[in-house]
């Protein structure tokens, strides 16, 4: 696929325990989105990628993003292609925070709009524990609450989307056969409540805007980490290319 260049920077927005890049001397080590930053970049767009804090809650995570845009793309308009909890931040950004009039689109992947049965039911079970631990590292824990379904439900009645940005979507579908076993108990937890999944967001809290694409791929895989299962199975394949697709549909609406 030929992979247009956007008049507009590309942000890549990570989601709950993310990061950017992880660096040694000078190397990257790892990347929050492997090989989707290199194919962008071939093609000529200049692609932005901010570090958020890791835990911290939706409307502070905003805040960091807007901070970024303000150092990295100052009073320029920009794509948002954001990853799990990096939409909600991202919608945040542009209604709660009223910065619509820097992004002209934004591209949410597995992000879950009607939050996820597993936060609640971790929150239920895993509170007592992990909360303390998190407290002992410095670590804030606000982004758990709010991803619960409850939580989400008032952040959209709050966060209406912004008639000036276009608005899609992709969701994740992953079967059990095919999940690695990280994935098993929350995909058991979100599959009784709510149906197919990502392996921790279903299809139906992932869908938003005017499209969404399902791909067959868990939480992780939508952008692009290496699914272990089908590695060791000689089945699995890089699929960065997904990206180009995402970034052609916004250039055939005259990005």
């Amino acid at each position: 696929m030929l992979i247009p260049k956007l008049r507009s920077p590309v942000v890549l927005v990570h989601g709950l325990m993310g990061f950017d890049r992880i660096r040694l001397a000078g190397r990257t080590l790892a990347e929050y989105f492997p090989g989707i930053i290199g194919l962008l970049e071939r093609a000529g767009n200049r692609v932005l990628v901010p570090r958020l804090s890791p835990t911290d809650g939706i409307a502070a995570r905003a805040i960091q993003l807007g901070e970024f845009l303000d150092r990295h793309s100052p009073g320029e308009p920009v794509h948002l292609i954001a990853h799990s909890m990096g939409g909600l931040d991202s919608r945040f950004l542009i209604t709660g925070l009223g910065r619509a009039e820097r992004v002209l689109s934004l591209t949410t992947v597995g992000t879950p709009h009607r939050g996820t049965s597993f936060a609640a039911y971790g929150i239920k079970r895993l509170e007592r524990c992990v909360r303390p631990l998190l407290r002992w590292l410095g670590l804030p824990y606000q982004a758990f609450y709010d991803l619960t379904p409850a939580a989400c439900r008032a952040f959209n009645e709050a966060t209406p989307d912004a008639a000036s940005v276009r608005y899609y979507s992709v969701a994740g579908r992953c079967s059990l056969r095919w999940a690695t076993a990280n994935w098993w108990l929350p995909m058991g937890v979100v599959s009784k409540a709510e149906g197919d999944n990502d392996g921790i967001v279903s299809v139906a809290s992932a869908t938003w805007g005017g499209g969404c694409e399902v791909w067959d791929r868990d939480h992780m895989e939508l952008v692009n980490w290496p699914n272990l299962a089908l590695q060791a199975c000689g089945l699995w394949r890089d699929r960065s290319d997904l990206y180009g697709g995402l970034i052609r549909r916004l250039a055939d609406q005259g990005f």
